[in-house]
Formats: structure tokens, C-alpha cells, sequence
């Protein structure tokens, strides 16, 4: 590490170590520690900021065209027609807010300011170097971010949080980089520019993945900070444009002949056998819901499956019930303990059950407590064509299957007015499980699409032309996940599900989209095809 004399390191900034990475050298260079805050912009607005073109260097592109300085400036007014982000009123943010990171700002806000301040944004290569990219426990995947930064960080929150005020810290002293705010970074994408980091409304794997967003896009998620380089640095090859990967041509590829597919489907079946089901815990302390986790036996390897049973107090049985399929955090997650505070219950699930609908989160096959040491192989790996990795979701079908048994064996549950919903990873498996499990009636499939991962036997194009039963799709249209032409297109419409049965819907977002748009559009379909609550 190399020590800055007093008085020469830039204020308020860190300095990062120089690495070799793919795009070539990159020297040693500063980043902000903090994000951008609303304090520090109003300096920018104060200074005329918003009318002094120099700082304003870029060509201004909304819809594919080029547009003037006079258009381009209209669309940068907050709620109120004043210059600043679109968060704030009145030209100025909220009482209290002065020290939260400055959000909605688009990139070309985001460029001025730097400008402004003599600084830079810093392209993707740099961002990750700060981070920590190439420390040994960010580069290993199991722990990177998820075990080390996200416990730290401010995600699956309701909004932002002051400027440094969590203990999430980068090894070179940068904090806020996973959640709070997501970064504009200086790199083109096919959608516009690359963001990093997460945001506060984001699941904890948005810290190690690049998303986008168009230029022009004023997300209250959407946050920056800047960077200093070296004189002379070369940075132009980091700043090169960001795409991608697209995968295969899922149009192309056959799926197996029916007798096949019967073939396949068996590996998912299993003997009538009793549950030996046990509620190991109740409670009734919380306003919303009553709470209860249970275990039963698996379908294999007399293992027990967990679930976590949330009933809402504000219906009567027998409930209609959603049985969740989670993120892939859930793989890294090390225990289910205080379901109820985990990220996806209160952003993804609680307002199911607030509409008198219960939710079933099973522990699946590799999640939580029953992780696995060669997770992180079998799915992002170089491991998805093995039969270990075919066993792997042969485990978690069948365990969605079980938990299935087990709610049909409650009389407190509505059998039939089950529905699937799955989220990012399990919104991939939404390919899958409605295939091969029919006594749900619909599912929701949220921020997934098609990946080529799998053998035949589990690979996703077999099954999700065998799919019929009402699918609702919502996704994001500048996912950098699932992208939308060759993955979320792709399996909305290759679905079996007739047309008039299944629906896609779209939003100005990146993976996670807005979470009024997700409540509304939710409860909007399972009052559709389960019938509105009793």
C-alpha cells in the first residue's frame, strides 16, 4: 500500500492500487470514499451548475436521437420544475436528507457534477478495482459481497441511509459501494450506460454484477460517486463499451420428444410416503401475520425440509397460499433463522400477506442452512452440464413438490388457490417446476428467464413449452441479467401457457423492478386466477 503524504491525497477520497485487468494496466488512482450526498450537489445547483454548458460534455441521446442543451435540460427538473435531481422539491432535498447520497440523477447529471468538481466518473474497471474486485474475498465467489459486505450494507430497504453511516467498508476504505445508492459508472452499454453497486430496493447480488440503465434515466435508486487518475493514466480502453452475454438462440433449440420428456419427468416423481410433519415453532407477536416453522420429510436421503409459514391475521382459512421459490442469495445465505427479516420476505412477500393471502418459504435443496460446499460450482460454475448439478434441482423440485403435500395435508389451506411465485432464480425455475407440478393454478414468474444450464434432462428448454398453466412474467427492460431479447422474450414465448393465459410485463428497470409496480401487478393476477380474498 502506498502512503500519501499529508495534505496531497485529494479530500474526501481513497486511494485504490493499480492492477493489471483485462482491458489492460490501470494505475493507481482515487475514488470518493462516500457516495455523491445531497449536500455536496447542492454546491453544483448553488453554482449555476444546471446553466454552465462546460460542464456538460457529452452529446445528449433520449430515444435513439440526438436532442439540444435547451431539451435535454427540461427533463432535469425535480417534482417541482425546479433544476435538481428528481427526488428533491422545491430546488432543494428533503429536511434531514443533507448526508444520504444524492439520488435521482441521471448520468449526464452525474458527468456534470464530476465535472464540476474536477473530477471523473469512474469507469466499470475502476469501480471494481475499488470495490475490491481482485482481493482474494471478493474474487471468491461464495463470499464475495454477500457474506462479507451485504450484512453491513443498506439493501432491501425502503429508501437510502446516510453517507457512511453502516460499517460495509471496501479494503482500500471506500464504504456505501454494495447498496444504499447504485453507481454511475463512465462505460456504455447496449441500454445506455453501466450502473454498480446495488441500490437500496435491490437484492444483495447486485453488488458483484454490472447492470444499465439509459443515460436519461432518474431513478431514485441511481446514485455516483467520482474519481481522481494518476496524469497521464490511459483510460480510454477501460472505458470501452460494456456489453453482455446473450447465451444461446433458445428458438433454435428442439425440446425432446414426449416420450422423452415422461422420462425425464419421472426423475422428479416419488413414493407416497407420510410426512412426518412437526411445528417446531409459533408465534403471534407480529401485527400482520401469525408465524410458524415446520419441517417434514424430504422425497430423498431422509432429509427434512424447513418451511417458514406466514398466515395472515386479516383472513379466514382456509387461505390461499403463494410458495415462494427465492433468489440465488438464498444458496449463500448461511441460515433461515428470522425469516421474517430476511431481504425477500419484506420487500417481495409481506404485502401478499397484508392482503390476506398466507406465503409458504420453503428451505430448499442448497439454500440456507441446508447449503452445500459445491454450490457455488453447480450454478455459476463450470459445473451445470454435470449430473451432480441434475441432481442438485432434482432435490429442489422435489422439495417444492413435498412442500406442496404438505399444504394440501393442512385444512387450513385452500388446495386449490395454490400458486407458484419465484423471484430472479427462482423466477429461471419457473421454466421448470409448473411443468412438472400441476396442482398449483398459476405462477408468477419475477425477474427470470431462460439460461442454458443443465443437462437435458433438467435443461429448461424440455419443459417450458410444457408449461399450461396462467403465467404472469415481470421484468425489467434493461435487465443485464436476463436479457430481454434472448432469454425473457425467449420464454415468455416459448410457454405452453395459451396466449390468452399468460402475459409479460415490462418496466423501465434493470433486474429489480419498481415495488408498487410488483404489489400491484401481483395481486392484480392472483386475484385473476385464484379469485379475490374472502
Amino acid at each position: 500500500r502506498t502512503l500519501d503524504a499529508s495534505g496531497t491525497k485529494p479530500a474526501g477520497m481513497v486511494r485504490v492500487p493499480g492492477a493489471q485487468t483485462p482491458t489492460g494496466r490501470v494505475d493507481d488512482f482515487f475514488i470518493d470514499r462516500t457516495e455523491v450526498t445531497n449536500r455536496q450537489f447542492k454546491e453544483f445547483v448553488a453554482a449555476d451548475g444546471y446553466e454552465t454548458r462546460e460542464f456538460w460534455t457529452e452529446p445528449f441521446e433520449l430515444d435513439g436521437r440526438s436532442i439540444p442543451w435547451d431539451e435535454a435540460m427540461e427533463q432535469f427538473v425535480d417534482q417541482t420544475g425546479r433544476p435538481g435531481p428528481s427526488t428533491w422539491q422545491a430546488g432543494t432535498y428533503a429536511d434531514g436528507d443533507a448526508d444520504h447520497p444524492v439520488t435521482g440523477v441521471s448520468w449526464y447529471e452525474a458527468a456534470a457534477y464530476a465535472a464540476f468538481a474536477g473530477r471523473s466518473l469512474p469507469t466499470s474497471v475502476h469501480w471494481g478495482l475499488a470495490r475490491g474486485e481482485q482481493t482474494p474475498i471478493i474474487s471468491f465467489y461464495q463470499l464475495g459481497g454477500f457474506a462479507v459486505y451485504a450484512p453491513f450494507s443498506n439493501f432491501g430497504a425502503d429508501g437510502t441511509v446516510p453517507a457512511g453511516s453502516l460499517p460495509g467498508i471496501t479494503a482500500y476504505g471506500a464504504v456505501d459501494m454494495a447498496g444504499n445508492a447504485r453507481e454511475w459508472n463512465a462505460n456504455r452499454s447496449p441500454f445506455g450506460r453501466i450502473v454498480r453497486g446495488g441500490a437500496w430496493g435491490d437484492n444483495t447480488y447486485m453488488f458483484g454484477e454490472p447492470s444499465q440503465a439509459p443515460p436519461f434515466d432518474r431513478s431514485p435508486k441511481n446514485g455516483f460517486r467520482c474519481a481522481r487518475y494518476s496524469e497521464g493514466d490511459e483510460v480510454a480502453a477501460a472505458s470501452q463499451l460494456v456489453t453482455f452475454s446473450e447465451g444461446p438462440d433458445f428458438y433454435a433449440m428442439e425440446p425432446v420428444a414426449d416420450e422423452i420428456f415422461e422420462l425425464y419427468r419421472e426423475r422428479f416423481l416419488y413414493d407416497e410416503a407420510p410426512l412426518n410433519a412437526n411445528v417446531e415453532r409459533r408465534s403471534e407477536e407480529h401485527p400482520d401475520y401469525v408465524y410458524e416453522r415446520v419441517t417434514f420429510d424430504a422425497a430423498y436421503r431422509g432429509e427434512r425440509v424447513i418451511g417458514h409459514l406466514f398466515l395472515p391475521r386479516n383472513a379466514s382459512p382456509p387461505y390461499q397460499t403463494v410458495v415462494y421459490v427465492p433468489g440465488s442469495a438464498a444458496l449463500l445465505h448461511p441460515s433461515s433463522e428470522d425469516m421474517g427479516q430476511y431481504y425477500e420476505y419484506p420487500v417481495f412477500l409481506s404485502f401478499l400477506v397484508k392482503n390476506g393471502r398466507a406465503v409458504f418459504f420453503p428451505v430448499y435443496a442448497g439454500t440456507f442452512e441446508r447449503g452445500r460446499a459445491d454450490l457455488p460450482q453447480l450454478v455459476a460454475g463450470g459445473q451445470q452440464k454435470t449430473r451432480l448439478h441434475s441432481g442438485f434441482l432434482t432435490d429442489v423440485v422435489r422439495d417444492f413438490s413435498r412442500s406442496v403435500d404438505y399444504l394440501e395435508s393442512r385444512d387450513d389451506i385452500d388446495r386449490d388457490r395454490l400458486a407458484y411465485y419465484g423471484m430472479s432464480w427462482g423466477g429461471w425455475l419457473g421454466a421448470i417446476i409448473p411443468a412438472v407440478e400441476t396442482r398449483v393454478a398459476t405462477a408468477i414468474v419475477a425477474f427470470g428467464g431462460l439460461i442454458d444450464a443443465g443437462r437435458p434432462e433438467v435443461h429448461p428448454i424440455n419443459y417450458v413449452g410444457r408449461v399450461s398453466m396462467p403465467v404472469l412474467m415481470l421484468n425489467g427492460r434493461y435487465d443485464s441479467n436476463f436479457l430481454l431479447d434472448t432469454s425473457i422474450q425467449p420464454m415468455f414465448e416459448l410457454l405452453g401457457t395459451p396466449d390468452e393465459q399468460k402475459e409479460l410485463k415490462l418496466f423501465e428497470s434493470d433486474h429489480i423492478i419498481p415495488k408498487n409496480d410488483l404489489i400491484r401487478e401481483t395481486l392484480d393476477w392472483l386475484d385473476q386466477y385464484l379469485g379475490p380474498v374472502d
